[in-house]
This record gives C-alpha cells, sequence and structure tokens, in this order.
C-alpha cells in the first residue's frame, strides 16, 4: 500500500506542484504588494502634510487614510521622521519629471504634471505650494525642491539665464497644476489632455530651448 500511495508525492505529479510553482513565483506579488502599500503610505503621508502641520500629524493619522496598520508603517520606514524625509524628498518626482530629452521635455514634463492630476489624483510636485504652512518642514522643502527640481533643470539647460529659464518653466508647470488639481478649473479639467499639453508645452519649452525664451 505504501508503494502505492508513493507516485502522488513523486517529483512532476500534481501534488506538490502547487506549493513549488507558488514558492517560486510568490515573491513576485509579494514585492508588488510591499511596493503597493509603501506608495499608498506615502500618498497618504504627502496628502496629510498638505492639510495639516508636520507636528500635528500622527503615525496612526497616515496609517488610517492609507489603510493599513501603524506597525506597517514603521515596519517600512522605521520611524515617523524616516517616514517624512521620504516624503519631503523630490528625488524620485523629479527623475520622472525630467525623463525625456531636452528638445522634448517641456511636452514630456506638462503632460507629467496633467497624467499626474487625472491617474492619481495628485501631483507631488504641488507639495511645494503648501511649503510656508509647516514652518521648519517648510524650510526643507524648499531647500529639497531648489536643489532636486529647479538645480537639476538648470544644469540641463544651455546658453545664458539657465536659473531663471528653468525656474520659470517649473513655475508654469506648478501654475498648471494648481488650476487643475487645486483650484479644479472647470475649463482645464474639461479639455482633452492632448489638447491641454499642445496649448501648453510650447510656453514652457521655450524656456527650455535656447534663443525660444523671452
Amino acid at each position: 500500500m505504501s508503494a502505492v500511495s508513493t507516485p502522488p508525492t513523486a517529483p512532476g505529479s500534481t501534488g506538490p506542484t502547487p506549493s513549488a510553482s507558488s514558492a517560486s513565483s510568490g515573491s513576485t506579488p509579494v514585492r508588488r504588494d510591499a511596493e503597493a502599500t509603501k506608495a499608498a503610505i506615502l500618498k497618504a503621508a504627502r496628502h496629510l502634510l498638505a492639510r495639516h502641520a508636520h507636528a500635528d500629524i500622527t503615525l496612526k493619522a497616515v496609517a488610517e487614510r492609507a489603510g493599513v496598520s501603524a506597525p506597517l508603517i514603521l515596519k517600512y520606514f522605521g520611524n515617523k521622521d524616516t517616514l517624512f524625509a521620504r516624503v519631503m524628498s523630490f528625488e524620485a518626482d523629479a527623475d520622472a519629471l525630467l525623463d525625456a530629452p531636452l528638445d522634448g521635455l517641456g511636452r514630456h514634463m506638462v503632460r507629467h504634471v496633467l497624467v499626474s492630476q487625472t491617474r492619481q489624483g495628485a501631483d507631488p510636485l504641488l507639495r511645494i505650494v503648501f511649503a510656508p504652512l509647516h514652518g521648519e518642514q517648510g524650510d526643507i522643502l524648499r531647500a529639497n525642491f531648489r536643489t532636486q527640481v529647479t538645480a537639476r533643470l538648470t544644469a540641463r539647460l544651455d546658453g545664458p539665464d539657465a536659473g531663471l529659464r528653468a525656474e520659470l518653466a517649473v513655475a508654469g508647470l506648478l501654475g498648471l497644476g494648481v488650476m487643475f488639481g487645486i483650484a479644479r478649473s472647470t475649463h482645464v479639467r474639461a479639455a482633452a489632455l492632448e489638447d491641454i499639453v499642445d496649448r501648453y508645452a510650447p510656453a514652457v519649452q521655450a524656456h527650455l530651448t535656447p534663443g525660444d525664451a523671452g
């Protein structure tokens, strides 16, 4: 009888295959879930930071908004200071914003702002708009924004007044983001995304390309 019962557990049989496959493939969904959870936590913290002083935000409030437990936030980020250091960094946002050749960067940046608003419900760059509300943390936000966004853009520009042109280009993006996401302007939000890109991108690109600005 034992000889008869052995084949179902032999290699290649249907018995161990599900657990073997789930063990080998399970790591990818786990990693994906972890990244999605981290993203949800960061989004929740950004939302709260845009509306409340840093000192008034608790991990419990972040956890409730993100739909997770406070211990899970500690698992991923260690503590509140580490979490908000990530929230107040623009590095990853700048990577995505500036990920295009210079001659098409204006169009890419305008589309990025609009896609962030329409698909994600927020544009991380707009955190800088709320910096004056946050005292010392506001100073950190401003310093990070200057070094991680406008200074990086400045370094990519040729020609005179690169710093001024970079700041004017970013100002245009922030203005569009405010009108779309904060003021929730009727006509801007009703227009087709590509129509706004076609109309707005040349004004941004004019600051980026030597000879087109001014």
